[in-house]
């Protein structure tokens, strides 16, 4: 089935999160090494078709690029070499942190729970990759080779 995987890349820990097949839902689907994600992605992409990536990018508020960005800039040339027929979509992410605390807060996740910083990133991933499937202009098709 075709899916979009979304990616809240960080130095240490990369969370992801993917759609359903109909391209309406993100969920949260793992958080990994970052040394490792590509690793992840290629056994991931053996039993599911990704027909596009959508990585977290961060920005400050005046709209450049935060210090952050420079780990997600180092990444995407790799993403893009091991998967060259996967198109890549930036996201903004500022506040995906805020918001991801915020969800867990509402869905009764207790304080001890909320501590896990791997589960911060996946949720994190999952509100990038929803941003971008609730955006009318979203590209929700597998790109012809």
């Amino acid at each position: 089935m075709n899916r979009i995987i979304g990616i809240d890349f960080g130095r240490k820990r990369t969370g992801l999160a993917v759609s359903d097949p109909l391209m309406i839902f993100a969920s949260a689907l793992e958080t990994v090494h970052s040394a490792k994600i590509i690793e992840y992605l290629q056994k991931y992409s053996q039993n599911e078709t990704i027909i596009r990536f959508v990585v977290g990018y961060p920005m400050n508020m005046n709209n450049q690029p935060s210090e952050a960005a420079r780990d997600v800039d180092a990444f995407l040339p790799l993403l893009k070499k091991k998967f060259p027929n996967v198109p890549v979509t930036l996201e903004d992410e500022r506040f995906t942190s805020v918001l991801a605390h915020r969800s867990m807060i509402d869905g009764g996740m207790k304080k001890m729970d909320r501590r896990d910083k791997s589960a911060v990133d996946k949720i994190s991933a999952a509100i990038i990759l929803q941003t971008y499937l609730d955006r009318p202009d979203a590209i929700k098709e597998p790109v012809s080779k």
